[in-house]
């Protein structure tokens, strides 16, 4: 269990994908939320002393469930302050990562983000989920985004019988997913390496409709 700052970064350097680029990338990327930070509240400030647990590494143990020869793009919902997106693009700049963010100035921040931090890969769509255009995606990500059910409404349009499904859920994982019917899919919950009382659902949809529907 990665319980503080310390076992944060022990852990982010365990990855394959770490390097000194990645520690770099990384360091400035949290340079830039903690100035950002005082103009527009992207996260609380009190996470600012946690960040290697509470941000970057909750951000990615998600690769964990992502085999490495995955392509295409990723979608990240509600990217917000560019967790889990950002974390994922300078992790795997390999990968077509799509963050969706609907308030303008957080998408704008994002956008320099992504050109500060060189993710030639990654992008920002400053848009309204439900005016996104449908694309299909390999893996979709959501951190705190809506409850699931919302989110497979909203969201199903870009899942395949093969997209990969990597939803942050806090405390309320296992209830949301006990909660949610009417859909075809084959979810599970994972534990959370940074919070002993957070869940990830993770898993695929087997169809884009409900049933009965």
């Amino acid at each position: 269990m990665i319980e503080d700052e310390e076992s944060a970064l022990a852990w982010l350097k365990s990855l394959p994908e770490w390097g000194a680029q990645v520690r770099a990338r990384l360091d400035t990327l949290i340079c830039l939320l903690a100035e950002e930070n005082s103009r527009q509240n992207l996260v609380s400030a009190s996470s600012l002393e946690h960040i290697w647990q509470r941000h970057i590494a909750d951000s990615a143990q998600l690769l964990l469930h992502v085999p490495r020869e995955t392509c295409g793009q990723w979608l990240d919902l509600g990217t917000g302050a560019g967790f889990p997106g950002v974390v994922i693009a300078v992790l795997r700049p390999d990968l077509n990562v799509c963050m969706v963010e609907s308030r303008p100035k957080r998408a704008a921040w994002l956008e320099q983000v992504i050109a500060a931090l060189e993710l030639t890969r990654a992008q920002v769509a400053p848009s309204r989920l439900e005016l996104l255009e449908t694309r299909p995606a390999s893996v979709i990500s959501a951190r705190a985004f809506a409850p699931i059910d919302r989110l497979l409404k909203l969201s199903a349009r870009f899942s395949t019988a093969d997209t990969l499904w990597l939803l942050p859920k806090g405390r309320s994982a296992a209830h949301e997913l006990q909660e949610l019917s009417g859909w075809h899919h084959m979810f599970h919950v994972e534990q959370s390496l940074t919070d002993r009382e957070a869940g990830l659902i993770v898993g695929r949809l087997n169809s884009k409709v409900r049933h009965g529907k």
